[in-house]
């Protein structure tokens, strides 16, 4: 079924065990949604025997995710990009920084009323892109993008699977 919008866009800071076993915490707003582009790369494999194919094997292996949002707050874009907030407010980010994956969630509606819920468990996004323009005779809004990599999840779910 279409969608028709997009909206309530949430990420989940995410806590490793020395086991490497994640633990997801309370979600947070991480600005309003104005675009989610999700892309996955498969794995794809074929045997073949006897002149034909015999097997066939596909298997996650990343994705990439942008989000066109209206802001990235300073606090947001620390905890995302694992940069620093000076004494005045002003994300401080160094080349070595390196946010830590967080899980993402948001959702779709449906022509019918109804939605469609996403959650990527793991993401590790890098610095967000913005484009700036001068207001000619006309006004345009210019919004940040952010662009993640969608990861396997390490924790196995209730089918022994790494989703």
């Amino acid at each position: 079924m279409a969608t028709i919008g997009l909206s309530d866009m949430f990420y989940a800071p995410i806590t490793e065990s020395a086991a490497g076993m994640e633990t997801y915490g309370t979600p947070a707003r991480l600005a309003k949604a104005i675009q989610a582009d999700l892309s996955i790369e498969i794995a794809e494999a074929m045997l073949y025997a006897d002149d034909s194919a015999q097997e066939s094997v596909r298997e996650f292996q990343s994705g990439t995710l942008t989000l066109g949002v209206d802001d990235i707050t300073p606090e947001v874009a620390a905890v995302l990009l694992g940069a620093g907030i000076d004494e005045n407010g002003v994300l401080i980010s160094a080349s070595e920084d390196v946010g830590p994956p967080v899980a993402v969630g948001f959702r779709a509606r449906r022509a019918n009323g109804t939605h469609k819920f996403f959650w990527l468990y793991r993401v590790l996004f890098g610095t967000p892109s913005t484009s700036l323009q001068t207001k000619g005779e006309s006004v345009s809004s210019q919004t940040p993008q952010i662009e993640g990599t969608i990861m396997r999840r390490n924790k196995p779910d209730s089918r022994n699977r790494h989703p």
